[in-house]
């Protein structure tokens, strides 16, 4: 009973449309069977015992059947079977929290699971594990830095009406991983303006995403939007959108992400430098009901 609700869970989120794609066969066929440090682990049975099966990102479904889905791969105890529904306990060989969910999406009951810490899955997860996400805290929500790019390293170098040295008010939040990193989408939505922009203080690139429900834009800047991404398109949470860059930004070595929440159909940012006036809300109550810890 419980496997059909998730599967009708799935299926909801997939007419909702935030939904992200399944992983591979051949993405699931990379993994090693050995939890190395860095990953984290699942296994079939209790106490750390039986087949593992090792991962190195968040995973929002496992699949179902083979050849698609993940499966124990380590030798012993439940060797070949697929790990949704089906793990009893976990190693977090990582540096940051990692949470296990009853759904896939990330939905559902969940259990925090701290950095290097071996743990049986409670009463709600064992045997009913549908998904994981990396650097969560233990409410199962992601940080912001992790978000925009699904890879840990992120950091936020200036929050929102953070400005210190700069004159104004900074309206939204600059997030920064290396140049060439994927930018992914962080909220679901329409994309109602893409400029592309160039390397350099006078290349400002911008790209608007609306989401109608909740009649937000997200608006992400200085990045090097994907050729594949036009007005027009719907985009996914999770989907990728661009990739590190300095368009916009008068050196590489300040490369960064603009990542700001703006009330209403908006296709463009507002402005911060020498601007004393804020136009934009405090994002975060917006960033932690979408999941997020800002972060």
């Amino acid at each position: 009973m419980k496997k059909k609700l998730v599967s009708i869970a799935f299926a909801a989120l997939v007419t909702a449309g935030i939904v992200t794609v399944s992983p591979t066969a051949a993405h699931a066929a990379s993994r090693d069977g050995v939890c190395n440090t860095g990953e984290f682990c699942l296994y079939y049975n209790s106490n750390n015992e039986g087949s593992v099966s090792d991962f190195t990102e968040s995973i929002p479904n496992y699949g179902d059947e083979q050849p698609s889905c993940y499966e124990f791969k380590g030798e012993g105890a439940g060797q070949g079977k697929c790990v949704k529904n089906d793990a009893a306990s976990v190693w977090n060989r990582t540096d940051d929290p990692v949470t296990v969910y009853f759904n896939s999406e990330y939905g559902g009951a969940r259990q925090g699971i701290a950095a290097g810490a071996k743990a049986n899955l409670n009463e709600d997860l064992k045997n009913e594990n549908a998904s994981h996400k990396f650097a969560t805290n233990d409410s199962g929500k992601e940080n912001l830095t992790h978000g925009l790019y699904n890879l840990n390293g992120g950091t936020i170098t200036c929050g929102f009406d953070g400005y210190v040295n700069t004159p104004g008010r900074h309206e939204g939040i600059d997030i920064a991983r290396s140049i060439g990193s994927p930018v992914r989408a962080l909220v679901p939505g329409e994309v109602i303006n893409v400029v592309n922009g160039a390397n350099g203080s006078g290349g400002l690139s911008t790209i608007a995403v609306y989401n109608a429900a909740l009649d937000r834009t997200v608006i992400y800047l200085h990045t090097d939007p994907l050729s594949s991404v036009d007005v027009g398109d719907m985009v996914q949470r999770d989907q990728q959108i661009a990739v590190e860059a300095w368009h916009g930004v008068s050196s590489s070595s300040a490369a960064h992400t603009h990542v700001e929440m703006r009330v209403g159909r908006r296709t463009l940012a507002a402005k911060s430098v020498n601007d004393p006036t804020l136009d934009n809300p405090n994002p975060t109550s917006f960033w932690q009901a979408r999941g997020y810890n800002v972060h």
